[in-house]
């Protein structure tokens, strides 16, 4: 397979029908280190045929093969996911410009997120209905949509696509799976990983190109069944309009700007304070805050603001960037120039509108900063009405908001149109529950931030969008349920009078 043949269809890889390549950047050195296929129109069309011929063709292809042989082939693909550990969490830390060991665990939950599916599936079942007559044989069951559009973003290419594919597969459906055309080659080596663990040809497909020309077309196109995409609000409603015209099942997550809410009863000692602090850093700047659960809104009590912000400016200042391979790194660049623009475009309307920068705020400068590196940003006194504070930054930037009372901590945490995640710190397992409890997001932390289980369903409220993805009803999100009543001793009705 050559560099440019980057586009799977039918079991077959190839170039682009138009020929056009893009080169793929090392965020950390902003130097060329790869090249895919630019795909089209022409090829989005080729792969949803490939998927539409292999879900609709006869007895014995994926839609109908046992339970038992599709949970097994996604514990192959766990397996071969942990054999390459190594080379596809460096490929991950190249492609996103994350850290090694971020792209390692990354590999490992989505190892979890392929052999959690494979256990799902083979514990469902559809359900009897009790239909009240022993002549009467009344089940729900469960089958695949058909065929889904799979959309991932940037910041997470190989995990978010793992989320997508392993229920697409586990329920039966076929795919054509569409990554970023930032950070494309992890889902390249995914599609490899299931060829080799033995899925039949035409049941994954994929094309890397342009959201503006690929994303739109596998939203718009009235031959597949379901498109689920993760990314940004704008991008996210233009997907739901255009799926809209063949009415097909939408799934959306479009991200959040996360509170993160620190009660001083958290604090009341120094094993307290420093946990808090702890945790704060790593809501709002691992990956360079591109996480679409960031905790970037700190909102703390009033009366521990000072000395809490004190200290987390400090250690924010401290927090060492570097390439994602260099052993010593905690931190690595922003995905492209245009991101790292628009991160400077934020602090300094922060700043203009009155925010007080404690940490970061610049470029670093010196050798091996020649990439899209940022230093972690802390902006005290904000308020609701800056837009940093209102828009999603995706980028290492935390803004500090104080509050007096529970009631003003919950209204401030809530006054978002987003509503994915947030985190609330107490002392008090009382005070934390009915917080979390009064949160309008869709995953709360207590004492915690950013981990998640590939068993609990992870979404949002409000803007960040529809369905759920991980958990049962991440697997529901690819069926569609059919009710099957079955007389047992026919007779007729007599409705008529004529008969």
């Amino acid at each position: 397979m050559s560099a440019q043949q980057t586009i799977h269809v039918g079991g077959e890889w190839r170039e682009a029908a138009s020929g056009a390549t893009r080169e793929i950047l090392d965020p950390a050195s902003a130097t060329p280190f790869a090249v895919v296929a630019e795909g089209g129109a022409e090829d989005t069309d080729a792969a949803i045929a490939a998927a539409r011929a292999a879900f609709d063709r006869g007895q014995g292809e994926w839609p109908r093969t046992p339970v038992a042989e599709r949970a097994a082939l996604l514990r192959r693909v766990a397996a071969l996911l942990r054999r390459d550990r190594e080379e596809l969490g460096l490929l991950e830390s190249r492609d996103a410009g994350k850290t090694l060991e971020e792209g390692r665990v990354d590999v490992d939950c989505v190892a979890d997120a392929f052999a959690y599916f494979a256990d799902l599936v083979m514990n469902e079942s559809g359900r009897v209905v009790d239909a009240g007559s022993p002549d009467v044989h009344s089940v729900v069951v469960h089958e695949p949509v058909g065929v889904c559009a799979l959309i991932t973003p940037w910041n997470y290419p190989l995990l978010q696509a793992s989320w997508k594919i392993a229920p697409a597969l586990a329920a039966g459906n076929t795919f054509v799976v569409k990554p970023s055309e930032l950070t494309p080659l992890t889902t390249v080596a995914l599609i490899r990983l299931l060829t080799e663990a033995g899925l039949p040809d035409g049941v994954a497909n994929l094309v890397t190109g342009p959201g503006s020309t690929v994303g739109a077309r596998l939203a718009e196109h009235p031959g597949v069944d379901l498109v689920s995409f993760t990314g940004g609000l704008d991008s996210g409603t233009k997907v739901m309009r255009a799926a809209a015209g063949s009415v097909k099942k939408v799934a959306l997550e479009l991200g959040g700007k996360n509170p993160n809410v620190v009660f001083a009863d958290a604090c009341t000692d120094d094993a307290g304070f420093d946990t808090a602090v702890d945790q704060a850093l790593n809501a709002a700047f691992i990956h360079s805050g591109q996480v679409c659960s960031a905790g970037s809104r700190l909102i703390v009590e009033e009366s521990l603001r000072d000395r809490f912000v004190a200290e987390l400016a400090r250690r924010a200042d401290r927090i060492r960037l570097g390439h994602g391979t260099d052993k010593d790194a905690e931190c690595g660049p922003l995905v492209s120039a245009q991101q790292l623009a628009k991160t400077e475009e934020y602090v300094a309307s922060a700043l203009a509108d009155g925010a007080v920068l404690r940490a970061g705020g610049t470029r670093p400068e010196g050798p091996g900063y020649e990439g899209y590196f940022y230093r972690p940003t802390v902006l005290d006194r904000c308020h609701r009405a800056m837009r940093v504070v209102r828009e999603e930054v995706f980028g290492p930037v935390l803004t500090v908001e104080t509050f007096r009372t529970e009631d003003e901590a919950v209204a401030l945490a809530n006054d978002t149109e987003y509503g994915l995640a947030g985190g609330v710190w107490s002392g008090d397992p009382g005070r934390a529950r009915r917080v979390a409890g009064r949160l309008r997001h869709g995953t709360v932390w207590i004492n915690d931030y950013h981990p998640y289980l590939p068993q609990a369903e992870w979404g949002g409220f409000g803007k960040s969008g529809i369905g759920r993805e991980l958990g049962p009803t991440g697997l529901a999100e690819y069926r569609e349920t059919k009710h099957v009543y079955q007389n047992l001793a026919p007779r007729p009705v007599r409705w008529f009078a004529g008969g």
